[in-house]
Formats: structure tokens, sequence, C-alpha cells
């Protein structure tokens, strides 16, 4: 890692700060950037994140997803703990937390808005951050771009009915215009791009042509991401500052869930001996929420001022610093891991083929 990389969480927390504090000096200009979208997603904050990912996708080379089929049992756990573990976990750690325990210090009138965000959060799979994530831990790019491409298939079907079920709801009216326009936005135009990309600089000036370009860009993906931090909490700003009790409250379901996730897939990949470069984005994948459609899913069911609004508000606070620590044990605990008896019978049975 470098020294920018190293000391990432640093970068975060300022920049955390930084976007709190302009959001609360300068609210007319959060204001009018935020106000800069289309069907609810917001333009600025979509450039940031092709700005994060297109230098990720550039190392991707889409003739050899043929050879993502090996990696079914990290697949196989990525969908189990997304789809059949996370949206139901959070609705369980929702109603234990903000409706039982938690109940006496919060708003009673926005007790059920709270546990309805938290469980819109957690029905959101991870598009686009994953990317980085992924990066920093050297995960498999192949298996991370199919695994991503899969899960906004999947969330196009299931996250309507997933979400009506757990709000008990008998009909819900899902935003299926961002839903779409996020894919597309955040996946396919990012894809598209760095691969014409990719094939013209192949072309013209091979692999070291490609290499240059790497080292210019690849720094741009964390300052992308500092930058879009910036802008996310110069939105929430005043929100964050008026109700600090009720956003540390909230955080609690929210950051026992990331870890359970994560540590699940995690140690799921490690039983069925799955490679650790495919188990890291696998366990990072499973705890991670795509809160950009979670925001404004949010929003357009319950309003901008609701108690499920500021509760995804509160999974976009805490989801970089929360996965930067997952980061973190996933590439502390490589060795660990990578002695696990059924990775080492994996590898060895493997061997030969190579």
């Amino acid at each position: 890692m470098t020294v920018f990389e190293r000391y990432l969480t640093v970068w975060v927390g300022l920049c955390i700060l930084v976007g709190v504090g302009l959001g609360h000096l300068v609210p007319d200009l959060f204001g009018a950037l935020g106000s800069a979208e289309i069907a609810n997603v917001n333009i600025p904050v979509a450039v940031l994140i092709w700005l994060m990912i297109i230098p990720m996708l550039l190392r991707i080379d889409f003739a050899a997803l043929g050879q993502v089929g090996r990696y079914w049992r990290g697949i196989s756990v990525t969908l189990l703990v997304n789809w059949a573990v996370k949206p139901f976990s959070m609705a369980a750690l929702g109603l234990f937390f903000i409706g039982t325990l938690f109940r006496p210090y919060l708003p009673a009138d926005q007790i059920d808005s709270y546990i309805a965000g938290l469980i819109i959060l957690a029905a959101a799979p991870c598009t686009a951050m994953v990317f980085v994530w992924s990066n920093l831990i050297k995960g498999e790019p192949h298996f991370t771009l199919s695994q991503v491409a899969l899960n906004d298939i999947i969330m196009v079907v299931a996250f309507a009915p997933i979400v009506g079920l757990l709000l008990g709801l008998s009909a819900i009216t899902v935003p299926w215009n961002t839903l779409v326009l996020s894919v597309v936005l955040y996946i396919v135009i990012p894809v598209v791009v760095a691969q014409i990309l990719r094939r013209r600089l192949l072309a013209a000036g091979g692999p070291a042509a490609l290499d240059r370009l790497l080292r210019v860009l690849s720094p741009m993906s964390l300052v992308a991401l500092l930058a879009t931090l910036v802008l996310l909490f110069g939105f929430q700003g005043k929100q964050i500052i008026d109700q600090p009790l009720v956003i540390a409250l909230l955080a609690v379901p929210i950051l026992i869930q990331v870890y359970f996730n994560a540590g699940l897939a995690y140690w799921l990949n490690r039983v069925s001996g799955e490679a650790h470069c495919v188990a890291g984005p696998s366990a990072l994948i499973g705890a991670s929420n795509f809160f950009e459609l979670a925001v404004a899913a949010a929003i357009s069911l319950f309003g901008f001022h609701s108690g499920a609004a500021l509760a995804t508000v509160v999974g976009v606070l805490i989801e970089v610093p929360v996965m930067l620590s997952v980061v973190w044990i996933v590439n502390r605990s490589k060795g660990w891991y990578e002695r696990g008896p059924a990775v080492r019978s994996v590898s060895s049975n493997e061997e030969p083929a190579a």
C-alpha cells in the first residue's frame, strides 16, 4: 500500500468532518449540487463514482470472464449472504435494537420508519464502492465484476418483494426508474467506457501504454472516493448535527450487521476452500450496501425528512470507515485464511492444472 492508502481512514474521517461542516456553513451550495438529479440519482455523485471505478475496470480483460466459473464457491456464498441472510438479519436487528432496546430514547412516531430505512439499506447490495474495496485487498477483479453484475440483475427482480415482505406491506412502490438508472450509471457506463479505452490503448501502444495510464489514473480512484464523501455528508450535514443521539443509536444495528455478514461470508468461503482473492471481495460484497439506491428509495417511499431517510444516511455515515476496517481485517488475516484445511486441499488439487 502507498502512504496515502495506508492512512486512508484518516483522510476519510477528515472528509466526513469537512462535508458535515460545509453542509452546515454553505447549505445553499450543497442544496444546488444535491438537486442536480435524474430520477433521484445525483449526477455529481455519479460522475465521481465513474472516476472511482473506471481505473479499476481498465484492468479487467473481459475475455477472461469465462474463467469466473471456477469461483463458484465464492459466488454461491455471496448470493446466500446478500439475499438469504442480510435483509432478514437486519430486520431482526432493527426490531431488537430500534423497536425494543432503544425505543425509550427515540421519537415514538419514527420507530417504524427507522426500522424501514434499515431494511431498505440492507436489501440493496453494494454496486460501485465494492470495486474500491476489492482493489484495496487485491481481490480477483473478474470475480468482483461478475458478482456485482449478478447482484444487479437479482436486485431488479428481488428488491421490491424482499422489502415489501419485511416491511409487512401488501404492496410497495419501488422507484424503478431510480433502480434501473442507477445500474446504468454505476455499472453499464463505466464498464463500456473502460473497455473502449482499454482496447484503444492496447491497439495503439500495447500493455505498456495501458500500464502508463493506470499509473496516472489509479490515485484518482481514492481522490474521487474522498470527494464523494464530502458531497454526501454536505448534503446531510444538518440532519447529522441536529440528531447526534439518534445517529449513534441507528449506527449500532448497522455496525453489527456489517461485521456479522462480512465474517459469515469470509468464514463460509474458508470452509468451502475458496481462494483468498475471492473470499475477500465476497465478504466485502456481502457486508456493504448500495447506499445511493437505499437513500433514494427511502426518500421516495417515506419522504426526505423521514426516519427511514435518516437511517439510510447513517448507513452512508459509517459505510466507508467500517468497510475500511473490514479491508484491514481481510488483509491481516490472509495467512490464517490460507492455512484452512479446505483451502489447502483445494489449492493442492488445482496445482497440477496450473
